[in-house]
């Protein structure tokens, strides 16, 4: 770690010194040397040249407070925190970068996050070939307008950023806009925030991170929408009618449920409103269920009947939770709601606003290295206790990663 810091000093230097636009690759010297190569991007230098020099101390590491991300501790100089059980029991960005700081020169590790990244990145090409599938099948229906064109999408590299750092660059954005709006002067209306981009990226963080902005900084209503659990919702019930009906589904064939009359029925079983504490939900209620998404999205609606069979329902149901998710963000933004909406982008194109975002990652290895820190820290957690020592946790961590390396290699 303090091997990339001084890296990040040198970087500086460089730009002080005024030398062309560069790529950048940093080398680790057997003795304790940073060394930072660079080559020109301009005709009139003749580079490559070398740049060597030393790491600064631990005492000036650790002059600052715990980072809010690994890659803001490379330009903030602040240390990593300990792998304590509360940092593991945290399980948010702070977690996952200390477990990639901790193996920041593991090879076993970076087997593992190439693994990972690599099978977020074929899932995410898989899901986006049957979403676009399940698209054209809605135009063909003439659910939806296939002449529709969204509105553009604004690019956020989150590289180097915290999540508050991500969120603030979103709102001032959605301030210009607001503030430019006739409807939102008043600020009797809503708004809708779309937020795309791969898995990995930090939607979900940044999604959270704004509502909290939105309600603590701006006073705002804020729902947080997923059509993620408007398929659920309709797999779950596609999932059910398997079940009670074991003769037709031909023992649970959920392609035997998704039947013209049965997606509108299933549809017709989802209702939007307010129906408990005033506030905002989706009701599924039909074939013996009677279900608020928001009690159940993260038991009910993640069982494996439902996350199985998701990729094959959606297909066939884009056009329908389009509409769906429209009519509910519509009642929000005229009842003064501030909507913020996560999805991809073939799912959340045909809502209209112009405040469109879509997370990007300049270093796409952080994808899977991110993942790796994720299923590392919730293995641990399985296995040890609350007065875990420091070492006890590292000693753990290193159990999980050596378990699953071995089992990705033999997959």
């Amino acid at each position: 770690m303090r091997f990339l810091q001084a890296a990040t000093i040198l970087q500086s230097t460089a730009s002080l010194l005024r030398l062309p636009p560069t790529t950048h690759s940093f080398v680790l010297s057997p003795t304790k040397q940073v060394q930072l190569l660079y080559t020109s991007s301009s005709r009139r230098h003749s580079y490559p040249k070398r740049f060597t020099g030393t790491t600064t101390s631990t005492t000036e590491l650790q002059s600052a407070s715990s980072p809010k991300s690994y890659f803001s501790s490379l330009t903030n100089f602040s240390p990593m925190p300990d792998l304590s059980h509360p940092l593991l029991l945290a399980q948010n960005a702070t977690t996952t970068n200390a477990i990639i700081n901790h193996y920041a020169t593991s090879s076993q590790f970076t087997t593992l996050a190439n693994y990972e990244g690599s099978a977020i990145l074929q899932r995410d090409d898989e899901d986006a070939e049957k979403l676009q599938r399940g698209i054209d099948i809605a135009k063909q229906k003439g659910v939806i307008d296939p002449k529709f064109v969204p509105e553009e999408y604004i690019t956020v590299d989150v590289l180097g950023k915290s999540p508050e750092e991500v969120a603030d660059d979103i709102l001032m954005t959605v301030r210009s806009s607001t503030s430019n709006n006739e409807d939102n002067k008043d600020g009797a209306k809503g708004g809708v925030v779309v937020l795309c981009g791969l898995s990995g990226t930090g939607k979900g963080t940044t999604v959270a991170t704004l509502k909290h902005k939105l309600e603590t900084d701006q006073g705002k209503q804020v729902v947080c929408w997923s059509n993620g659990n408007i398929f659920r919702s309709v797999t779950l019930l596609a999932a059910t009618w398997c079940e009670l009906h074991p003769d037709e589904s031909e023992g649970g064939d959920i392609t035997k449920a998704l039947t013209k009359e049965n997606l509108n029925s299933f549809i017709n079983m989802l209702s939007f409103g307010k129906f408990k504490d005033d506030k905002y939900d989706t009701r599924i209620c039909g074939l013996g269920l009677d279900y608020l998404v928001s009690e159940v999205q993260n038991t009910e609606l993640k069982a494996p009947k439902v996350s199985k069979n998701i990729p094959t329902v959606a297909e066939v149901t884009q056009g329908e939770v389009i509409l769906f998710a429209a009519e509910a963000i519509r009642q929000m933004g005229e009842d003064g709601i501030f909507v913020l909406l996560e999805g991809r982008e073939q799912t959340v194109n045909y809502v209209r606003t112009p405040l469109r975002f879509t997370l990007t990652l300049s270093d796409m290895s952080l994808i899977g290295k991110r993942r790796a820190a994720q299923r590392l820290a919730a293995g641990v957690l399985g296995c040890v206790g609350e007065g875990a020592s420091v070492e006890e946790i590292e000693k753990a961590l290193d159990g999980q990663l050596e378990m699953m390396v071995k089992e990705a290699t033999s997959a």
